[in-house]
């Protein structure tokens, strides 16, 4: 039994079945993106911000799991397919949590919990994990109560959920140095990576969805065209400098003990405002083309989505020494300022806007490091 729970390797490279399980994953960013849709109002929104905190808390988790040990054997392999099957309930109760759906919700999240132990269980950090354990399942048990109680109840469950497991990684010295947790530079950067690829693509889903039957006039192909040039630049802001390379460099280069400390700042935390950027992103883009009618909250909400993802980079840049962030903060800065231009001149002129902010920005940045300096006025590497 011993020998069981201490099978397995860390993986060189993400697997498909981890690309399949970040794909199920992501669909759960689509159905809050439908959320704000149908309620950009200041509860609506932070309703969502508390979903998707608890959500992603077990997501890092499952990135943690299967870096520890890769999915290749059937035992794994049927545990990880299991959370899956979780997962996709929870996305499926998303659009009715604070109602009919919240139980199925809390059940949902209680399988991914419970399921998440069971893969620990056959790796070498089984110890360490019994620490985190009874945290993670009173998260669980507290999303599962909220089910049961009336829909104005369950946010308040659900931010004592999220914020018992903020203290989780403290109280149980996850990174307190504790060589338990080991961390696999390679594949945890990559992980990382393609789930945020996945998010780009189902963010593009999302809004061709919600458009699905429109005729295709100069206003939708503009507004295609211009979503799809943004999302490139983001794209390119975090892949193409080389601070990914530079990131996991940091990485392999810092003790084993201190790499939980840097996974969980410069991935865990700094993704929180990509993977949300990207939800109110695309959220903004397709109210604003709905209702054809400007107006602040949409293009508040959009201007945010771009600037929120643009802060988390930053903040991965800066916890990893993975490049220059001066003229990536001015860019954060520039793009909350578009929300006026959203507002008087309607959503693809605020989309032209961005894409122009982030390619100069981003095309400033790359002359800086050419004539061999750093904007951020510090050493840093900032890659081809």
């Amino acid at each position: 039994m011993v020998r069981l729970r201490r099978a397995g390797t860390q993986p060189a490279s993400v697997t498909t079945l981890e690309l399949f399980f970040d794909l199920v994953f992501v669909f759960t960013l689509t159905q809050l993106t439908g959320l704000v849709e149908h309620d950009l109002s200041w509860l609506g929104v932070l309703r969502v911000l508390l979903v998707f905190g608890v959500l992603w808390w077990m997501y890092g988790a499952y990135a943690w799991v299967t870096n520890a040990a890769a999915p290749t054997d059937p035992a794994r392999r049927v545990l990880l397919i299991a959370a899956m099957a979780g997962f996709l309930v929870i996305a499926l109760a998303l659009p009715q949590v604070t109602g009919a759906s919240g139980i199925a919700f809390g059940l949902g999240y209680l399988l991914v919990v419970l399921v998440h132990l069971a893969l620990y269980g056959l790796t070498e950090a089984w110890r360490g994990m019994l620490r985190v354990a009874p945290f993670n399942l009173l998260s669980a048990a507290l999303v599962l109560v909220a089910g049961f109680l009336p829909g104005g109840w369950r946010p308040w469950l659900w931010a004592a959920a999220l914020l018992l497991q903020i203290v989780t990684p403290h109280v149980s010295r996850v990174t307190g140095g504790d060589a338990e947790f080991r961390i696999g530079p390679g594949h945890f950067v990559e992980r990382h990576g393609l789930l945020l690829i996945v998010a780009f693509g189902e963010s593009v889903v999302a809004i061709g969805t919600g458009v699905a039957g429109e005729p295709v006039d100069l206003r939708l192909a503009a507004l295609a065209v211009l979503v799809l040039a943004l999302l490139a630049l983001l794209w390119w802001g975090y892949f193409g400098g080389g601070a990914v390379q530079a990131a996991e460099h940091t990485m392999r280069q810092a003790e084993v003990a201190d790499r939980p400390r840097l996974a969980i700042s410069g991935f865990f935390y700094s993704y929180i405002p990509m993977m949300l950027g990207i939800v109110l992103l695309a959220a903004g883009v397709a109210i604003g083309l709905g209702h054809g009618r400007p107006s602040w909250p949409v293009a508040a909400v959009t201007a945010v989505g771009v600037a929120a993802y643009l802060a988390g980079d930053v903040c991965f840049r800066l916890v990893l020494a993975a490049g220059p962030v001066a003229v990536r903060t001015g860019i954060v800065v520039l793009a909350l300022g578009t929300a006026p231009v959203g507002r008087y001149a309607g959503v693809v002129a605020q989309l032209a806007t961005l894409a122009v902010v982030v390619a100069a920005g981003l095309a400033v940045e790359a002359a800086v490091a050419r004539r061999g300096g750093t904007a951020s006025g510090r050493d840093a590497p900032v890659g081809a």
